[in-house]
């Protein structure tokens, strides 16, 4: 079963379940270098098809395993990314990936909001987090809209491409 309820519907997006068929863009979203490059290192295919794996299946708040959705175009069905989150001692720590075409469009904001909005109002869910690497100043401009505030930085925290960067913790509460 794969989460057949979960379906959030936004002004222009429909934000629905990982499931097999989506494989090509998951693959396409983590290999990417423009999509990654202030994100992580490209890892092996078999690390991302795990990663993919992961994110199939039921999702419940108890199966501390990430809820991974798929956001696409509400008219056209065009898949633009994926969004989702993970459970850790009551935080759901949030992220999104998209395909360069869609950049700057407003989905980023548009599908965040979405997936907080279901998740405070049919989970309970009500403190978020998100981690953006240095540099990454587009996510960052997305979690500020959605309502994020930094909580603190984490000097050296993550190496990417043999450079170390600053991790910036953002926090939202919804309560």
């Amino acid at each position: 079963m794969e989460n057949p309820l979960i379906n959030i519907e936004k002004n222009r997006l429909i934000l629905s379940p990982l499931q097999h068929q989506h494989w090509p863009l998951f693959l396409r979203l983590h290999s990417e270098p423009q999509i990654v490059a202030l994100c992580f290192d490209v890892p092996p295919q078999d690390v991302i098809r795990q990663k993919f794996a992961s994110r199939l299946g039921d999702w419940t708040p108890d199966s501390e395993k990430w809820l991974g959705l798929v956001v696409a175009d509400k008219v056209s069905g065009a898949e633009l990314g994926v969004t989702g989150f993970v459970l850790k001692g009551g935080i759901a720590e949030v992220g999104y990936l998209f395909l360069p075409e869609f950049y700057g469009k407003g989905y980023a904001v548009e599908s965040l909001q979405g997936l907080i909005n279901w998740a405070t109002a049919t989970q309970q869910i009500n403190r978020y987090q998100a981690v953006v690497t240095e540099g990454n100043a587009a996510s960052e401009k997305v979690l500020i809209k959605c309502g994020f505030v930094l909580q603190r930085i984490e000097a050296n925290a993550h190496n990417i491409g043999g450079k170390y960067f600053a991790d910036h913790i953002y926090r939202l509460s919804q309560e």
